[in-house]
């Protein structure tokens, strides 16, 4: 009988002095080998720090809002709820108010950051977002012709979003063939195109009748108001297949950002690669998008502070996924509590800041040029 795998070595990267002190900060790490080298793992401590950090935050945001709220809850008994053995009242507010929320959030916030940060690696440009781009706001067009024309069901609308989003990916890649995928002029031409893409949100909105302009108007604002296990689930199912696929091409990922003739020379399948990644980033917004309308500004703004904090040249897309579920769970809890009991869409919240964070992040790189 064979002896069960262990590890059989730990080692750390190069020592000062030779190759690997060239690498940057979060690349330097420890490689763990087990199974006697037929598995190997590197570990990143300050990313992992980061990470085990950004989740002990929103675990507590998770907390904050299951148990307050106009019925505060102790801890005990929202695990009791969560666990099927709690009071009626409980198990009401729990899993039937609360947690459909928080999952949504959880997610949507998760998805377009991580669609964030990819069309920024890909890009190599930190206004390389979704909602910059007009990935966004095509997924709105495509969900909104549902909601309106033909009156269709959650997974309808999630259909919609998708082939929205997909057909702007598509109309943007043919305006920009044939001069490569630069960062500035697709950033350029993107903003003209969610520009003309607003327009059409507009238009459909006039189009629509009375109760079903409303309606479209309080999606179009972005919001996590009155959503349900349809909704949870439909972006918690795109979640779970889409978020482990980015990840595992992450290591890919940060070798297109080295340059395509970079990437291909350590064996990565360039073309292959960033059209798959870049699937990955329209689906991920698209789901979101048809869940929570358009949430703007998380998928820009996520990626750079995640990386910001990890000090990693690479995208770093789990802590860039816990950043995002943060920054919308936490957006969602402040409206809440803030403006009870009538709260703001979160979308407001996150634009208010965004927008703040946009002109920063404007004059930074502004600054950056001249230098």
């Amino acid at each position: 009988m064979s002896a069960p795998p262990q590890a059989d070595a730990v080692r750390k990267d190069p020592a000062p002095g030779t190759a690997g002190d060239r690498l940057p900060r979060a690349v330097s790490g420890f490689v763990v080998r087990a199974g006697r080298g037929r598995l190997s793992l590197r570990l990143y401590p300050r990313p992992a720090a980061v990470s085990v950090l950004l989740l002990a935050l929103l675990l507590t945001v998770m907390g904050v809002s299951l148990t307050t709220g106009d019925f505060e809850l102790s801890l005990t008994e929202v695990l009791k709820a969560l666990t099927g053995n709690g009071d009626p009242g409980a198990d009401f507010i729990v899993n039937t108010l609360r947690m459909p929320r928080l999952v949504t959030a959880l997610s949507v916030g998760a998805a377009l950051a991580v669609s964030g940060g990819i069309l920024q690696s890909l890009t190599g440009n930190p206004l390389g977002s979704p909602d910059i781009i007009g990935f966004t706001n095509g997924s709105a067009v495509g969900a909104l012709i549902v909601i309106v024309t033909l009156h269709g069901s959650m997974t309808d609308i999630a259909i919609g979003a998708l082939i929205g989003g997909l057909a702007t990916a598509l109309a943007i890649y043919l305006l920009i063939r044939g001069r490569g995928l630069q960062g500035f002029r697709l950033v350029v031409i993107g903003i003209g195109v969610s520009a003309l893409l607003l327009a059409v949100n507009s238009y459909l909105i006039t189009r629509a009748s009375w109760q079903e302009a409303l309606e479209a108007q309080a999606w179009l604002i972005g919001s996590l108001n009155n959503r349900g296990w349809d909704q949870a689930r439909a972006i918690g199912l795109a979640c779970l297949i889409l978020l482990p696929l980015a990840f595992v091409l992450a290591r890919r990922l940060s070798m297109v950002e080295l340059g395509d003739a970079t990437a291909t020379g350590l064996g990565v399948e360039v073309a292959r690669t960033r059209t798959v990644l870049l699937f990955v980033c329209v689906a991920l917004s698209a789901f979101a998008t048809a869940v929570a309308g358009p949430i703007t500004f998380v998928a820009l703004a996520a990626p750079q502070l995640a990386r910001r904090l990890t000090g990693s040249s690479g995208p770093a897309l789990i802590p860039t996924a816990l950043m995002g579920a943060v920054l919308l769970t936490g957006g969602d809890l402040a409206v809440q509590r803030l403006f009870a009991p009538t709260p703001l869409p979160v979308g407001t919240a996150t634009g208010t800041l965004g927008g703040l964070y946009l002109i920063w992040l404007l004059i930074t790189e502004s600054r950056k040029s001249r230098a």
